[in-house]
């Protein structure tokens, strides 16, 4: 089962984009209604799964409303979280910065892998927003803070935790999904580089399978040898963790000929990739 992802560095800007009265756009609309909606969904999706959506509402909101909006802390989500736990197999998770689209191709084409989003706290709370209002402890549906103005965000605190706790999940062979066309394919100001890397277990990690992956019709900036992802190795080999590395996998490279067409005929690509696999 796939569902619709968002790299969390991307997150923060696609989430928390700035209206021209310099304020962030409010909490979703029906927020209650969707969360309810989700978690019920995610038990359809996932037969054997049972979770208790409505303690899950009542613990989330109490996170959220118990203090400003600008000082909601990971801690605060430690309670609903734990209605939230979840196990999966060994060998199945699936990390990605900057990478999206692709990201979404492989996990389909490869249904076993887990990302962050195939899990109950990422599907229920994908894309949302929500804050407390300043004078009540209510939700604010008209604006929320500035990510730039808040110390601990009530969006992001919840992202951190649930980026930490899937890491801490992982185990056997991991993969990592980085975009060889643009500089710092690797940050450690994403979420997989400020959270997920550090909570990564050389005790339970087999291997970190690096792919950089170029956009077809370019640059190349980034690859295995070169730029940031050279020092995503380092810190692996200094961790103690095993790892391989490939540029511009076939299959990877497949999956975007039918994500762009035209860019895979401009390239004339198409015909030297169903050569090689054949």
């Amino acid at each position: 089962m796939q569902v619709m992802s968002c790299e969390m560095n991307c997150f923060i800007v696609t989430l928390l984009c700035f209206c021209q009265t310099g304020e962030q756009l409010g909490t979703t609309p029906n927020l209650k209604g969707i969360v309810f909606g989700r978690c019920y969904d995610y038990m359809t999706l996932n037969p054997g799964t049972r979770f208790d959506c409505e303690s899950i509402w009542l613990h989330f909101k109490a996170a959220v409303l118990r203090q400003p909006s600008c000082n909601v802390t990971v801690e605060d989500y430690h309670e609903m979280f734990q209605l939230m736990t979840q196990n999966w197999p060994c060998h199945t998770s699936l990390f990605w910065s900057k990478t999206r689209p692709l990201m979404h191709s492989y996990s389909a084409v490869l249904p076993h892998l887990w990302t962050l989003e195939d899990t109950l706290v990422g599907y229920v709370f994908n894309d949302l927003i929500w804050c407390r209002q300043h004078v009540d402890t209510d939700f604010d549906f008209s604006a929320c803070p500035e990510w730039s103005s808040c110390q601990n965000h009530p969006v992001y605190s919840l992202w951190v935790l649930a980026s930490q706790n899937f890491a801490e999940t992982a185990c056997g062979n991991i993969t990592v999904l980085l975009n060889g066309s643009i500089s710092a394919a690797f940050s450690r100001m994403s979420m997989f580089g400020s959270v997920e890397l550090d909570n990564l277990s050389p005790q339970r990690v087999h291997y970190v399978n690096i792919h950089v992956v170029a956009s077809l019709t370019g640059p190349q900036i980034e690859s295995c040898n070169q730029g940031s992802v050279v020092d995503l190795i380092q810190i692996l080999q200094t961790r103690g963790f095993r790892w391989t590395c490939t540029d511009n996998d076939q299959m990877l490279m497949m999956l975007q000929c039918f994500q762009n067409q035209d860019s895979c005929r401009a390239t004339n690509l198409k015909s030297v990739l169903f050569t090689q696999l054949n």
